[in-house]
């Protein structure tokens, strides 16, 4: 393990030495985050799960920099370069860019201006000129005149020469490190619209003509303007003044007005247009996309993560609908494991109109199949949907609750949908999915691809591996941190849990299917290719109702089990009379059981579970009605005061869902009455909000709105 690498983590996260080679030993020897976070808090000094992932991070782009190094050391060492500095220097550099600026001048190169003018004899020329020494350039530029090498003239001769020493500028480190500065502090931003893509780039129009220093851009217009010059409706520029930069360097390279200086100060001029400039805005470019995805894969991620952990309803019976008009309502019945007993269409709005009918089907299915709660689709005639629910009068208590159907038609017509319910066309598994979603949004939200979610902001623009990778993880840590019921999870939500992993989840959906239900956490143990190791990283996250062990209802990890059975000793009772007793922490001294391997955090751990066995970390479920009497955007006008819920957060604001088909935006502006940077601050996924309307444009369908001054 690489000490460098090692004190670097730690001065840049600020976290001990033995935190990070800690944690980096028990990744490397197979751990995952979620059991590092969870179970191994004596090792790793209590990182949490993000801190863990930052962690692995940074030591990954230092690993990738150490494996540059070897490969810039070698080819130094080809090349015959022994320079003690420069490979002392290479050895110290802690950063991509300062290595690359050290190797430069030593990197193989294709033909250049300047390697062109060198094969054609004219580096001595350029030596000459860079000293500046006094003497006729004219009459000594004649002296390389070779027709043969296309030198025709004593210009011929001081353009190579000014070739070779724009190079030797570019290449020089503390040109590079002095301008890079420069990027980074000044560079803009400046878009200019292609003449003639003014309407076909209207979306655009923001950047029509636009300026603004680029470390202060926000991650949404950065991409943005990259995705606007990428279709071919802007010209973009990110540099700072040449004429700037040119003048910094002019007073530290160029040191007179002699002939010299003169030839000097052209080639500073063309090296820092030709190379610098070009070179370091690409530098800078793919540092402010790299910020860029970054942020916005950091906002999709938290919006995920709220996603997740939306409250789940529980386990109750649930009628789903899918909403629609000309195709009708798809009807579902669910007991409270989500399985589908009873599927039918309903055709209750236009051009149908079949209200009566519906109805009385509805009643009959509420009755039929003991019914608490009705989940509807948000989507088209989602309201409509929900209006004529109001007006049925149930023999039994039943809740009706809007559910945000997003993703539920990739789910429908996805591998899972169809391996779930091969019988059933994509209308039945929409509206299954959309009643689930009710019961438990974390279990069922896991089947669909997360960027068919819609809590993003401009995923398309990003990276594909970081956003899929980000998101994976997202998942994984929620579903552990909620834990699974092995007995009825999912093959799919499975997968995520810490250790299992697509092919194990299968082998445990098969042996479930074919012996009946676990017994006891031990019980994973017969599955083939489970050993050791993965039982380590799952049992803990896996829980098993009414079985043999009560424990395996908990998130204890059965390596602790002896602990609570010594605790229960010491009380002289049983284990079944601690589990779910509040007064356990009063009576148990915990110092009582610290050892070598179990510290004072796992045992706080274990005592918390005791006291709330499989405690579910998300918020209670709570009903939220939006109003009845708004159903298209034309019924909004300015300073009505409505009840929302935010459906997606970005850095620029939060948009809502206000009970119609366009969303509104509350812009990071109106968030608050102080200022506002981070929405997410501020903000959450299905928040429930009081929002005042400031602004509908029935053109382009926008509802601009409020959160500040509403009681």
């Amino acid at each position: 393990m690489n000490n460098r690498i090692i004190t670097y983590i730690s001065k840049t996260l600020q976290i001990e030495e033995w935190q990070v080679k800690n944690t980096l030993q028990l990744h490397e020897e197979g751990a995952t985050i979620p059991f590092i976070a969870r179970y191994r808090k004596e090792s790793s000094g209590g990182l949490t799960d993000l801190e863990i992932i930052e962690l692995l991070k940074v030591y990954e782009q230092q690993t990738e920099l150490e494996k540059r190094k070897e490969a810039i050391l070698k080819s130094l060492e080809e090349q015959g370069i022994s320079d003690s500095d420069l490979l002392e220097n290479i050895q110290a550099a802690d950063n991509i860019s300062k290595l690359e600026d050290l190797y430069l001048p030593y990197r193989p190169k294709r033909k250049t201006r300047a390697s062109i003018a060198k094969e054609r004899g004219l580096e001595p020329l350029a030596k000459m000129l860079m000293s500046e020494k006094p003497f006729d350039v004219e009459l000594t530029a004649k002296k390389f005149i070779d027709p043969k090498q296309e030198i025709q003239n004593a210009e011929d001769a001081l353009q190579g020469a000014r070739d070779i020493i724009a190079e030797w500028i570019s290449e020089m480190g503390w040109v590079r490190d002095l301008l890079r500065q420069k990027f980074q502090r000044n560079a803009q931003f400046s878009s200019k619209i292609i003449k003639g893509k003014e309407e076909e780039g209207a979306n655009y129009e923001t950047y029509f003509d636009w300026e603004e220093l680029a470390h202060k851009a926000p991650s949404h217009r950065i991409l943005a303007m990259f995705r606007a010059e990428k279709e071919g409706f802007i010209r973009l520029k990110v540099i700072p003044s040449q004429e700037d930069a040119i003048e910094i360097l002019e007073r530290k390279i160029v040191r007179s007005d002699s002939q010299a200086g003169e030839q000097k100060l052209l080639a500073l001029k063309d090296s820092v247009k030709r190379l610098l400039f070009p070179s370091l805005e690409t530098e800078l470019r793919q540092q402010l996309q790299q910020k860029a995805e970054e942020a916005s894969v950091k906002v999709f991620s938290e919006n995920l993560r709220q996603l997740l952990l939306s409250p789940p309803m529980g386990q109750v019976n649930v009628l789903a609908i899918d909403p629609g008009f000309r195709s009708g309502c798809k009807v579902v019945c669910l007991d409270k494991h989500g399985k589908l007993l009873h599927n039918e269409t309903i055709y209750p709005h236009p051009p149908q109109n079949e209200a009566v009918p519906a109805i009385k089907k509805l009643k009959s299915l509420v009755n039929s199949y003991q019914i608490e709660a009705i989940s509807v689709g948000n989507g088209t005639a989602g309201r409509e949907t929900e209006t004529l629910l109001k007006k049925i009068k149930f023999d039994r208590e039943v809740i009706a609750v809007m559910v945000n159907e997003d993703g539920a038609s990739v789910y429908s017509a996805s591998e899972a949908g169809r391996k779930e319910f091969p019988q059933y066309d994509v209308t039945v598994r929409g509206a299954v999915s959309i009643g689930r979603r009710l019961q438990d949004p974390l279990a069922e939200i896991v089947k669909i691809d997360p960027k068919s979610m819609g809590v993003g902001q401009y995923q398309h623009d990003i990276n594909a591996n970081l956003l899929k990778e980000n998101l994976k993880t997202t998942v994984e840590l929620c579903v552990n941190a909620v834990g699974v019921s092995l007995n009825t999870a999912s093959e799919e939500l499975l997968t995520y849990v810490s250790g299992i992993g697509p092919a194990l989840a299968k082998r445990i959906i098969e042996q479930r299917d074919s012996n009946g239900k676990f017994e006891s956490r031990k019980d994973l143990k017969k599955i083939k290719g489970l050993g050791d190791k993965a039982f380590q990283q799952a049992a803990g996250f896996l829980r098993i109702e009414d079985g043999k062990e009560p424990l395996d209802a908990s998130a204890i990890h059965p390596e602790h089990y002896d602990i609570v059975t010594k605790m229960a000793d010491k009380l002289n009772t049983d284990v079944f009379q601690l589990i779910g007793n509040r007064e356990v922490k009063k009576l148990i001294h915990i110092e009582d059981f610290v050892s070598n391997e179990v510290g004072l955090p796992s045992l706080k751990d274990i005592l918390d579970e005791l006291e709330k066995p499989g405690r579910d970390p998300r918020k209670k479920f709570e009903i939220f009605h939006l109003d009845n009497t708004i159903h298209k955007i034309e019924d909004l006008h300015p300073g009505m005061v409505l009840p929302a819920v935010v459906t997606n957060i970005t850095d620029f604001g939060a948009f809502v869902n206000l009970g119609i088909k366009e969303n509104g935006l509350i812009h990071k502006s109106q968030i608050a009455d102080e200022f506002v940077n981070n929405p997410a601050d501020y903000l959450r996924i299905n928040q429930q909000l009081k929002v005042k309307v400031l602004e509908v444009d029935l053109v382009r369908k926008r509802i601009s709105l409020t959160l500040r001054s509403v009681n």
